[in-house]
């Protein structure tokens, strides 16, 4: 997969010849310095821009073949988002709020029920009913969690889901993220630039310059004269 912005002059590769996999239930990493190309990555993957070349598979579906509507259905029903901003609507309770995805999907079986049971699975039960402007940005982060996983996606695509967050609350974050993971055979690919905090994960993926591999950066290799 490729990735080039502009033309002529100001051509810009973004990806250049990205590929690789990723299975049910892994909990993946996307790491590179800043500009990159990680979030054009996790833009590509989410459905929300497209490929100058090549392909996007999920679930077996070529995504690049589909037109817009079609792009917005999928990714209503097979894909979870979180930011490093929850995004929570202040006006709405937790529980309303979790439930938005569900409404835009035009999903209505037992939501409400499966709604609560995310909200014990992430250690909110008690936050329900409260507005989204009175809990703490550690649980408005669990409330984006679970509003992430309500539609069942096939995979759950967070951006920097830490980086609005103290040490110690991030910590707890990627810990709920990888018992999600474990819990519902649930697969996330995460944009971060806190990789001390995910510690092991299934696969980590490392962007530079645009290209792509898979395992960590090796160190610089330093020599003194």
């Amino acid at each position: 997969m490729t990735k080039i912005y502009g033309d002529g002059d100001n051509k810009v590769k973004a990806l250049d010849d990205v590929s690789f996999s990723i299975e049910q239930g892994e909990v993946v990493l996307i790491v590179g310095s800043s500009g990159s190309g990680k979030s054009t990555l996790l833009n590509m993957i989410g459905l929300l821009d497209s490929p100058t070349n090549g392909n996007i598979f999920i679930d077996e579906v070529n995504t690049t073949t589909l037109n817009d509507d079609q792009i917005s259905s999928f990714r209503n029903k097979k894909l979870g988002f979180i930011f490093q901003f929850s995004n929570l609507l202040s006006d709405l309770s937790v529980l309303e709020n979790i439930l938005l995805p569900i409404q835009i999907a035009g999903t209505k079986s037992s939501s409400e029920k499966e709604a609560i049971d995310l909200l014990k699975a992430v250690g909110l039960e008690t936050q329900i009913h409260k507005r989204a402007n009175k809990i703490s940005g550690g649980q408005a982060q669990r409330v984006a969690i679970a509003r992430g996983l309500i539609n069942k996606p096939s995979i759950v695509l967070a951006d920097e889901p830490t980086g609005n967050l103290d040490s110690v609350t991030s910590q707890l974050i990627v810990d709920l993220m990888k018992s999600m993971a474990i819990k519902l055979n649930q697969t996330f690919v995460i944009v971060t630039h806190d990789r001390q905090h995910f510690g092991t994960v299934d696969k980590v993926i490392t962007i530079k310059d645009g290209k792509a591999f898979e395992g960590e950066e090796p160190p610089t290799m330093e020599i003194t004269v």
